[in-house]
């Protein structure tokens, strides 16, 4: 098998073309908007490049209590924003980023095609470009075409006023009142740096709480944060429709009440990029979603097919994309290869303070589905928090009550999705809470309340702790 054709430059894409590379095939890489796709130019590195920008922000005001001041006559709490520039830095940084990533590929030896592929049949792909069709022979195919913000038809995005969250960096101006419909992690993270950047900002959830599927802890310090920093949490409140006004936008609630703002982002979820793909060609089976249905090492129900990333049934994290895409091309290549464990693959959300999470939840232990112990240790007490000023979060350690296996955790904090990595390996690894505990911090620092929380969950029999 030398022939290995990609469909689709997001994550997955790039990962598994790299991948294939490593091993020798001959790979082509198909995609029609550029190399990075969605997740480097709309979602995920603008997005976090968005946040950034509105936690340097808060981090000012967090030093204040320290005595840090820009001058004697500056409130650092009404600093001015150039939103244009800053919205102009994020699409700049995503063009960079992939440019930096084209420029990999290339090196790597990847022929690169721009235009739009699709199945025409067993071991055929054909590629819609500026110029014509080409075709090309596969002996091995990845579908990674990623996904796209899903449109109400009561709440179509304008790109102006209404906004989807692809199209909220071309913003000119900053909101005076934000909107956001849609209370999981892409519109938590919106709310918590629009706020930063000091709009007023409404968050519509259609639940009892905010981020829904999360650690109910941790959603629950959000929450709080959210009030305390001024945004306005309609919980339990389903948005029947949003439209425009002489002045900005209606958001009318199924309970009659409505939401005045100047604009409106739609967070409700994405919809996959499946469609005129030629998949019914080859036999290629999706869910009801639309969702390509695949397996552990990412192979779909067609001989010598396989998808990775968001428009296929599986997590929905560019880092988990990565690794299906790199399962993927090993697999298809003759390689061993162990199956993707979902559990083992962490995620973060990049409110202020962040939340990471890997392994099993609380979910888990309340269903019953597995038997472990957990300790949850706050972090108001560790040194570094004091430092930042900021005393509401917290780390949480689950274990296997017989063995002391770490089998997951979650972390609250500044910083979060990089001291997740310390839990994901231990999850990965299989290590005990012994074994993380005896691994010496650097003092202070906040690892070193995860070690602290190892420290405390050995031993111990109760089903949770409380510091």
């Amino acid at each position: 098998m030398n022939n290995v054709v990609i469909i689709g430059g997001g994550p997955g894409g790039i990962a598994a073309a790299l991948s294939a590379r490593r091993l020798g095939a001959e790979v082509t890489l198909i995609e029609r908007n550029g190399v990075g796709g969605s997740a480097v130019l709309t979602d995920v590195v603008p997005s976090k490049a968005l946040v950034s920008a509105g936690q340097t922000i808060g981090r000012f005001a967090e030093a204040m209590p320290l005595g840090l001041r820009l001058s004697e006559d500056t409130d650092t709490s009404r600093m001015a924003i150039d939103f244009q520039a800053v919205t102009t830095g994020v699409r700049d940084l995503a063009l960079a980023q992939s440019r930096d990533t084209t420029a990999a590929v290339q090196a790597a030896g990847v022929r690169l095609v721009s235009g739009r592929g699709y199945l025409d049949g067993p071991g055929r792909v054909v590629v819609e470009t500026a110029t014509g069709e080409q075709a090309f022979a596969a002996d091995m195919v990845l579908i990674a075409t990623g996904g796209r913000p899903r449109v109400l038809d009561t709440a179509k995005p304008d790109g102006e006023r209404i906004l989807s969250w692809a199209q909220i960096y071309q913003l000119q101006e900053l909101p005076e009142h934000l909107v956001i419909v849609g209370s999981g992690v892409t519109g938590a993270e919106f709310s918590s740096a629009f706020r930063s950047f000091g709009s007023e900002v409404t968050l519509i959830s259609a639940r009892d709480e905010i981020l829904p599927g999360q650690d109910p802890d941790a959603a629950r310090v959000i929450h709080d944060v959210f009030q305390r920093q001024g945004i306005q949490v309609l919980d339990n409140a389903h948005a029947e429709a949003v439209t425009r006004t002489d002045t900005g936008v209606l958001v009318t609630l199924k309970d009659g009440r409505s939401v005045r703002g100047s604009h409106c982002l739609v967070a409700v979820g994405a919809v996959p990029n499946t469609e005129d793909l030629g998949l019914e060609t080859v036999g290629v089976e999706t869910t009801a979603s639309g969702h390509i249905k695949i397996d552990g090492v990412s192979r779909t129900t067609a001989l010598g097919v396989y998808a990775a990333g968001d428009c296929a049934d599986g997590m929905k994290l560019a880092s988990a994309a990565a690794v299906q895409g790199r399962i993927a091309t090993r697999h298809a290549l003759g390689h061993t290869v162990a199956p993707l464990r979902n559990r083992s693959v962490a995620s973060g959300i990049y409110t202020t303070p962040e939340v990471a999470s890997v392994g099993i939840g609380v979910a888990d232990l309340e269903t019953g589905a597995i038997g472990a112990r957990s300790v949850l240790v706050p972090l108001a007490t560790n040194a570094r928090t004091k430092m930042k000023d900021f005393s509401g979060g917290f780390i949480k350690l689950f274990c296997r009550p017989d063995t002391h296996i770490i089998v997951g955790g979650v972390v609250v904090s500044m910083s979060a999705t990089e001291l997740i990595y310390a839990v994901s390996l231990a999850v990965k690894n299989r290590l005990t809470v012994e074994q993380l505990a005896e691994t010496p911090a650097v003092y202070p620092s906040l690892s070193g309340s995860i070690a602290d929380a190892a420290e405390l969950l050995r031993g111990h029999t109760n089903a949770e702790i409380v510091l």
